[in-house]
């Protein structure tokens, strides 16, 4: 499929992602918007903010806050996030709300925007425990994206000299002791959330939980 193309035909899902957070989300206490998410230090409030400001952030506005910042790109994170946090959870679910159909994105691939939003989307899913069975499509997609790439996230290195292998698709990368489960499961590993290591089997799950540390 011509790059462009490919483009085009990634936004829908990301869109698609974006709604299925939203809906989720609707009914949420103020106790539980106030609930640690998987990211560390952020509530899962915090991480939807996140979401919303890089559905906002176009490539020429990233670059000024990474100057601004001083190329400190978690000074950066916590600026653009707490732009978009507003003052009450409703803001904030009402803010991600409006960026939902997006096609704005700071200087990355969309594949990674479609990962940004399943990841962090599971970031504040499994505190809350919400489940969303993900379109097998997309979701080996983002892990096929993961399992070659650093970028954003340090992926590829925590996977190296392991094997996985989906139970649920089709889903494979790498060569060495096994790790195997769901696709989201393995997506999320590898992009260092240990929690989903329980979710996994195989000789080569202690190596991986060990990386998530």
């Amino acid at each position: 499929m011509p790059h462009q193309a490919q483009k085009a035909a990634l936004w829908p899902l990301v869109h698609a992602e974006r709604a299925a957070l939203a809906a989720d989300l609707d009914k949420l206490t103020d106790e539980q918007w106030a609930t640690p998410s998987l990211c560390a230090g952020l509530t899962v409030r915090e991480v939807l903010a996140h979401l919303t400001a890089g559905a906002s952030l176009n490539a020429v506005r990233w670059l000024a806050g990474v100057i601004r910042c001083r190329f400190d790109f978690d000074r950066q994170v916590a600026m653009r996030l707490s732009e978009q946090l507003g003052a009450t959870p409703a803001e904030t679910l009402g803010g991600f709300q409006r960026v939902v159909t997006s096609t704005t994105k700071p200087p990355l691939p969309v594949v990674a925007m479609l990962g940004e939003t399943i990841v962090h989307g599971e970031d504040i899913r499994r505190p809350l425990g919400l489940r969303r069975a993900y379109p097998i499509e997309t979701i080996t997609r983002v892990a096929a994206y993961y399992s070659g790439s650093d970028q954003v996230v340090l992926a590829k290195g925590r996977i190296a000299g392991l094997r996985l292998a989906a139970n649920d698709g089709p889903f494979a990368a790498g060569s060495g002791p096994l790790v195997t489960g769901a696709t989201t499961a393995l997506t999320m590993a590898m992009t260092g959330r240990a929690a989903y290591c329980d979710d996994l089997e195989g000789d080569g799950v202690a190596t991986l939980r060990e990386r998530c540390r």
